[in-house]
């Protein structure tokens, strides 16, 4: 149990550094520049270069103030971590400035973006709501919502408590109202806020005009006879593509695909095992057509090296699966070919699709295994085609890219300790993708191409 409620968190949870905000709006723009030079020691393929960094600043620079995910809307970049989030303007990506931070402590404080909408998922019990609620009782934990509209100075507007928290979440869009599928692991008996029983997903409905009063809507058990009872239940990650009416949720120790035609009833098309190769279901990824879908195994909640010659290809890794007649039937797997050390923490991360009409490719994040970029337009033999990584971190901490997204010609990579880098690739078969051009992007809701 210890093992799955620390999937992600990748290190000690926030505590008192930095000190919340005095008030939910509390926000600052650092004079922070970006760099043309990465810190500590890199490797990169020929066809990747490192573009520039933007280290981690006040307040959002603790030791235990570690970089999570990223959202994007127009020239904004949005990066969660878990003393609070950062607004970043990337109109120009060679040189990537902050516009606001907020202070507002919590694990995962994993973000997206809709409309003039911001919101985290809080997985870890606080004593209320607000950003300045501290952990004192630590009754409450769920969703924070956050109007964004000027970017400059966030304002809260609102928040959802959940049963077992929110360890990341999906938006699924329907005219004004927002959907979001709540995913977090669970039950914990002694809890006070995640006590049996628990249902695996959490629906939360925003109205986009009133979003503060948000509220769960429905709680539906997707495998009430769950075949593996000696994990936790729950889900870690749910990917939906709203145009295909499908979903696919890693939950933990199981795959399931779903079918999303009425959002607030989502039901299972398959549920998938492998117990032999995955530990826990992390995270899916489908390829533009809907015909293939990615899943992740974070071997060791992302806090082990086993991106070593030790550990076997098919484990921590990412197996492909292709969609036949409506069922997921796995055809290979990739793991990132460079050898890790025995002090870096290692295994398949955040990642998502390069735009590149007619093949399937991925850049994803690998913790201290860097970023990869590869290829699984053959299914049964994907491949790597390109890779920025940087040497061990100093101290043995956790640490490396939490997440690593294409968007609008370039990647960028949320970088736990480092801040967020941004990287390009210059290759013919990725080459195309710079053609296209994405308004948002959040991860978890896919958009074709």
């Amino acid at each position: 149990m210890l093992l799955l409620v620390s999937a992600c968190a990748a290190g000690p949870q926030p505590a008192e550094a930095p000190s919340p905000a005095a008030s939910t709006r509390e926000t600052s723009a650092p004079a922070a520049t970006s760099s043309a030079a990465p810190a500590g020691d890199v490797m990169t393929s020929d066809n990747v270069k490192f573009v520039a960094n933007l280290p981690r600043t006040a307040p959002l620079n603790g030791k235990d103030d570690i970089n999570t995910d990223l959202a994007f809307q127009g020239d904004y970049a949005y990066e969660g971590n878990f003393g609070g989030f950062t607004i970043y303007d990337i109109s120009d990506p060679t040189r990537p400035r902050i516009v606001s931070q907020v202070a507002c402590p919590a694990q995962q404080n994993d973000v997206s973006v809709y409309g003039d909408l911001l919101i985290l998922s809080v997985d870890e019990p606080r004593a209320g709501e607000e950003c300045d609620s501290g952990d004192g009782s630590r009754e409450w934990e769920g969703l924070r919502i956050f109007d964004i509209s000027d970017k400059k100075s966030p304002e809260y507007v609102g928040a959802v408590r959940t049963d077992c928290g929110s360890h990341t979440h999906t938006m699924v869009p329907a005219g004004e109202t927002l959907y979001v599928y709540v995913s977090s692991p669970g039950p914990e008996p002694e809890s006070k806020t995640c006590p049996p029983p628990h249902e695996l997903i959490q629906i939360v409905e925003i109205p986009t005009k009133s979003p503060k009063s948000a509220k769960i809507v429905a709680k539906p058990d997707i495998f009430p006879e769950r075949q593996h009872s000696d994990l936790a239940s729950g889900c870690h990650d749910i990917t939906a593509y709203p145009e295909k009416k499908l979903a696919a949720a890693a939950c933990f120790g199981d795959g399931v695909l779903l079918d999303i035609s009425d959002p607030v009833k989502p039901k299972v098309l398959q549920q998938i095992t492998d117990t032999e190769n995955f530990q826990i279901w992390h995270s899916a990824t489908f390829n533009n057509d809907a015909t293939k879908v990615v899943f992740s195994d974070e071997l060791g909640g992302g806090g082990q090296a086993t991106c070593d010659r030790n550990t076997p290809a098919t484990k921590g890794a990412d197996a492909v699966y292709d969609i036949v007649n409506g069922k997921l039937e796995r055809r290979g797997y990739f793991k990132i070919p460079r050898e890790q050390q025995a002090n870096e923490n290692c295994v398949a991360h955040n990642g998502s699709l390069i735009p590149v009409p007619g093949k399937d490719v991925m850049v994803q994040a690998w913790y201290q295994g860097g970023v990869s970029i590869w290829d699984f337009t053959d299914s049964a033999h994907p491949k790597e085609i390109g890779y920025f990584e940087r040497g061990p971190f100093p101290g043995g901490d956790i640490a490396g890219s939490w997440s690593a997204y294409y968007y609008n010609g370039y990647i960028y990579s949320s970088d736990i300790r480092e801040g967020l880098d941004v990287l390009r690739i210059d290759d013919p078969l990725t080459d195309p993708a710079k053609q296209v051009k994405m308004d948002d992007f959040n991860v978890q809701t896919q958009k074709s191409y």
